[in-house]
């Protein structure tokens, strides 16, 4: 929703100005130049990116409408699910946990955080750590150094859209140029028309350049940067899980590995603590997560 507010706040405030000067709109209507800037602009993307970056590009395109779902109460949702398991760890043993790492959709215990299950890659990640520490042949050191390098192949995978969209919106200033060289070209060779109408020619050419400098830095740009930061908000889920597994394997309580988690939150995400404690207890009793 916030993408088509800012949309709409680019288009008003540029054609606004521009119609507030004193400026025709109607000289600005050149789909000819849209089809050379914006067809240029995606054929090279096309040719410049492997079909497996194409296919997540167009699959992470979509999300951008989306708000965020890594909210403070989805935060406190996987919280509650650690401490829950952590404590069945604690209390019945490593092997307690078994079939609800084996088949989490099945699990009772997973089953009372449905925005957790809901993440394929989050719950994939927390079961096979689990899974790792109840089998009890690997160190903190070695669990931890795998999860960093799985985290960081995560997170350049997650990149690879963003800059593909990246280098799209760097090109489009260069396709606006061609296609404004391309309306030089068309007047130089009517140079026998009234200059009336060479100026209207002109005018044309010159629109090349302004829409592709618009496209790239009031449309495609923005639309890179907010899958990085829709990517860091992933990542940093899973850090979260990272520090309180990690805590719990070096000896500390469910309640205080999950505020090891806690910590490494974003502050406009991080509960409090008496209130995430308050929270991962009364779920560990049954109780339905509390919707923030």
């Amino acid at each position: 929703m916030l993408i088509i507010i800012g949309y709409a706040i680019v288009i008003g405030s540029v054609f606004g100005g521009y119609a507030l000067a004193g400026g025709h709109l109607g000289a600005m209507y050149q789909p000819l130049e849209l089809l050379m800037i914006g067809g240029g602009a995606f054929g090279a993307f096309v040719v410049g990116n492997p079909m497996k970056t194409l296919k997540a590009t167009m699959k992470a395109l979509p999300g951008v409408l989306k708000s965020s779902k890594y909210t403070k109460a989805l935060y406190m949702e996987l919280m509650a699910l650690l401490y829950e398991v952590l404590e069945k760890i604690r209390r019945d043993g490593v092997l307690a946990i078994e079939s609800d790492i084996d088949a989490p959709h099945e699990s009772a215990v997973f089953g009372k955080y449905p925005k957790i299950l809901a993440d394929h890659h989050l719950v994939e990640f927390i079961v096979d750590y689990l899974r790792l520490m109840a089998g009890g042949k690997l160190n903190a050191h070695e669990i931890e150094s795998l999860m960093d390098r799985e985290i960081d192949t995560h997170h350049h995978e997650g990149e690879i859209p963003a800059h593909a969209l990246q280098r799209t919106a760097d090109s489009l200033p260069a396709f606006g140029i061609v296609a404004a060289v391309m309306g030089v070209v068309h007047t130089m060779g009517s140079v026998g028309l009234p200059p009336s109408e060479l100026g209207v020619l002109i005018a044309h050419a010159l629109v090349g350049t302004f829409l592709g400098i618009l496209l790239a830095y009031g449309f495609v740009a923005p639309l890179a940067s907010v899958l990085e930061q829709r990517l860091n908000e992933t990542t940093k889920a899973l850090e979260c899980v990272k520090a309180t597994l990690l805590a719990s394997l070096n000896g500390c309580a469910p309640v205080v590995a999950v505020e090891f988690g806690r910590k490494v939150l974003y502050s406009t995400d991080r509960p409090g603590f008496a209130e995430l404690e308050s929270h991962v207890k009364s779920s560990a009793r049954g109780a339905q997560p509390v919707n923030q």
